[in-house]
Parts: C-alpha cells; sequence; structure tokens
C-alpha cells in the first residue's frame, strides 16, 4: 500500500509518499512548495483571496504528484496557518471546491499527540516516560507519556514565525527589549506546561520540527546529508550561546551560520529562545532530534487505526467538517495543473 500526506504549514507545503510495510511508513519521495503562508496574512488574521490562490495551486500540483507516485489520494491537514484563520470555512471551501481534497483542520492538542507518537515509534519502549517539544511556525506543542498516547499534550502560540513577527521587529540585530519580552511571552506561556514535564521527571525529552533541527546543527549536531539514523541532540548549555550568535546578526546574515536556512533565518532566533525556555523551565538539559513527527504520526494511526480514524477527524473541528451549516461530501480528485507551482522545490 502506498499512502501520500500532504502538510500545510506556516512556510511550507510538504508532500510525503511513503509504502506502508510490515506497518511501517517508508517514505519513497518528498517534495515542497515555499509559499510562506504567514507572510500572505493580513493584519486581521485571513488568508485572503491571495493566500488562498498560492496554497490551491500548490495543493493541485502535490496532489497530481502522488497520483504520478500511484499513492492514494492524499491525507491532507493544516496547522496553526489555517486554524487560526478568521477565513478559514472560506479557504476550506475552495480547496474542496477546486480540487477535490478534504483539508482537515488538526485541533493543537491533537497535533501534539499524534507527534508524540511518531517520536515514541521511532525512539522505541526503551526510551522510557518521554516528554516531547516541537516548535512550528505558528504554535509550540509540548507532550508527554508513559506509552503509545501522551497522557499531557498541549498547543500553545509560541511559533517562531508568530513571535518574530509580534517582537522582533527591527530589520537589524534586536533590541535586547524586544527580546527580553519575547523572553516574558514565552516564560507566561510555558509556566503550566514545563510545570507538569518537571514533575513528571521524563527519562528522555525529545524534539522534532525543522526549527530543532536546524538549531541542532547550528550547535554542532551531524548535518543532515548524514542521514536520519544519526544521533543528534541539542544541549541546553550549547543553545544559549548559539542565542548570542543568532541576535548578534541582522536577520540577512544570519543563513550563513551553520544549519540556518534562508527561509527561516529570520525566525530562527525567536525558535532559539522559545526553545531554550521550554529546556529551562522543563529542567531539560538534553534533547535528542527525532526525524519522525507529525507526518509520520498520522500515516501511523492511519495504518493502525485505517481510513475509519481519519473521517472521524473532521469531527474534531467543526469549521473542517461543516462549512456555513452544509456538511462537505466526498467528490473525487481533480487535478488540472502542473507540479510547477509557485515555491515548488525538488527535493
Amino acid at each position: 500500500m502506498r499512502l501520500s500526506v500532504l502538510d500545510v504549514g506556516s512556510n511550507t507545503v510538504r508532500l510525503e509518499v511513503s509504502d506502508a510495510e510490515a506497518g511501517v511508513p517508508l517514505p519513497v519521495h518528498t517534495a515542497k512548495w515555499k509559499l510562506r503562508l504567514s507572510e500572505q496574512v493580513r493584519d486581521d488574521g485571513r488568508l485572503g483571496e491571495a493566500g488562498t490562490e498560492r496554497l490551491l495551486t500548490a495543493l493541485t500540483a502535490a496532489a497530481e504528484m502522488a497520483a504520478r507516485w500511484d499513492a492514494q489520494e492524499p491525507l491532507v491537514f493544516a496547522t496553526s496557518v489555517v486554524r487560526d484563520a478568521p477565513d478559514r470555512a472560506d479557504v476550506l471551501r475552495a480547496v474542496h471546491e477546486r480540487t477535490g481534497l478534504s483539508l482537515r483542520v488538526l485541533p493543537g492538542e491533537v497535533e501534539a499527540r499524534l507527534t508524540f507518537l511518531g517520536a515514541r515509534r521511532w525512539m522505541g519502549w526503551r526510551s522510557g516516560p518521554l516528554a516531547l517539544f516541537d516548535i512550528g511556525g505558528g504554535s509550540l506543542e509540548v507532550a508527554f507519556g508513559r506509552g503509545r498516547v501522551p497522557e499531557f499534550a498541549v498547543s500553545l502560540p509560541l511559533g517562531a514565525n508568530r513571535l518574530t513577527q509580534e517582537f522582533l521587529h527591527s530589520a537589524g540585530s534586536p533590541r535586547p527589549s524586544e527580546t527580553a519580552a519575547l523572553r516574558r511571552r514565552a516564560r507566561h506561556q510555558l509556566r503550566d506546561a514545563s510545570a507538569r514535564i518537571r514533575w513528571e521527571h521524563p527519562q528522555t525529552a525529545v524534539a522534532t520540527s525543522r526549527t530543532f533541527q536546524q538549531l541542532a546543527r547550528l550547535c554542532g549536531a551531524a548535518p543532515g546529508r548524514r542521514g536520519p539514523f544519526v544521533e543528534r541532540v541539542l544541549r541546553r548549555r550549547d543553545l544559549r550561546r548559539a542565542i548570542g550568535r543568532l541576535a548578534a546578526l541582522p536577520a540577512e546574515r544570519r543563513a550563513e551560520l551553520p544549519g540556518i536556512s534562508k527561509a527561516r533565518a529570520r525566525q530562527s532566533l525567536a525558535g532559539a529562545i522559545v526553545a531554550r525556555t521550554a529546556m529551562k523551565l522543563s529542567g531539560v538539559k538534553t534533547l535528542a532530534i527525532c526525524p519522525w513527527a507529525l507526518r509520520e504520526g498520522i500515516l501511523l494511526r492511519y495504518l493502525e487505526d485505517g481510513p475509519d480514524w481519519w473521517a472521524d477527524l473532521e469531527g474534531q473541528d467543526e469549521a473542517a467538517r461543516t462549512l456555513d451549516g452544509v456538511a462537505v461530501a466526498t467528490r473525487p480528485l481533480r487535478v488540472a495543473v502542473s507540479s510547477s507551482a509557485p515555491g515548488y522545490e525538488a527535493p
């Protein structure tokens, strides 16, 4: 069985095509489209026609690519960039009418739980009681559990891009007052979640997401070209020095540092501050970098619980299930354009 999953994030739309061998998703093809939807968001928080149109073009191209790889219709989901948009019902309707795809909007807690599942499966049972941290563009997910599903999971509005737009306004190096205000916000939002992690005293703490991967590389972890099976860690003491390096540079020059991509250079400092704050308040000194995260968690749940589980996700978010009181019907997938969508990058 060949499955595909489509991830609509704050910066990119990512396609992952995987073969399901013995219940394990083995990737055969990946692709991404850099849309930077968070930058398309208007002052009122709406994606608007321009942002929606870019999303539609990328989703259509990604679905066409998945079909060329003989995958089933993609499991399409969106996180905070659509979840927080006041016009998300309009976005969901447009996606379905133009592409035939059913875009699920994942509630924050569900996002945290699925990411935990992906991390647990990768790390294995020997990791024991497990704490998870995942920094996206719009939110930070924190979870803890001893088994397959977490006993505690929360999503906080501490995404790297969100905080960059709110606090780090200067084009050059940030002012101390800006970083101090950002750090205060992170401490306030993390107070309860970090207290729970500290009380649980996890045996292993893991981090997922591109933000943590790039910060680990900046702090000396092996580059991605060495493959997913190389052990990578992020130490709190190293992250403190990394924050100083990032803060000393204007945003456009941070991409000169190891691991920091041009697309994420501006938000890298906010991500680093949130990461260190979360680690410090939670009493975590070292994070293991885990290559499996939300997309793998979705594929694992689909393989283990079947298509009905994915269909039931609609019921967890009323806006995703019913648009203006009219239930969305399933229709055949329609693909009408080529893969040359704006922002597409070959893997």
